[in-house]
């Protein structure tokens, strides 16, 4: 068996492997029908059924198109009893139009939410598509409508002095 040969049996090996481990504690078969799997392509990839984490290394992609979200990085760990993804080194995200660049990116599964962290000294790279029908900037604010202020009662106390409107 060449190199190229072995090396795509060992892939195919480690995703039956991660497989195994990933739909139990993750998924269960009603779920992975329904479209909510989370694909995730590696060079390498290792798991620990002790401990539920699969580690994904080189070249790491992820899909999830339930939620339409599109991942790259190095280095990938999925944490199946926390419902969590930490991806990590040149991590790149698409969600639709939306876009996150980032050294390490934590998504929590059951959130919904990424948490981003860049490299020292440096800055998270987001871009976010407006939706139609927003607000554009620079278009005119609302009007706000103006409140009157009340008069006050007739049996207020000579003691608390006159009630003014602003600007009086």
């Amino acid at each position: 068996m060449d190199l190229t040969a072995f090396r795509r049996w060992r892939r195919g090996l480690l995703g039956l492997v991660a497989a195994a481990v990933l739909v139990p504690t993750a998924f269960t078969a009603a779920q992975a029908q329904s479209g909510n799997a989370i694909t995730l392509l590696a060079d390498i990839q290792e798991a620990n059924a002790n401990t539920g984490i699969i580690t994904a290394r080189g070249n790491v992609r992820i899909r999830y198109p339930a939620q339409a979200i599109f991942a790259t990085s190095a280095q990938a760990q999925y944490y199946s009893r926390e419902r969590r993804i930490v991806l990590t080194g040149d991590v790149n995200i698409q969600q639709e139009a939306n876009q996150i660049k980032a050294e390490v990116v934590t998504y929590l599964i059951d959130e919904g939410r990424f948490v981003a962290e860049p490299l020292p000294n440096q800055q998270v790279e987001s871009t976010y598509v407006v939706p139609a029908g927003t607000a554009q900037p620079g278009a005119a604010a609302p009007a706000q409508e103006t409140i009157p202020i009340p008069a006050p009662p007739a049996d207020l106390p000579a003691e608390l002095g006159p009630i003014e409107a602003p600007g009086e």
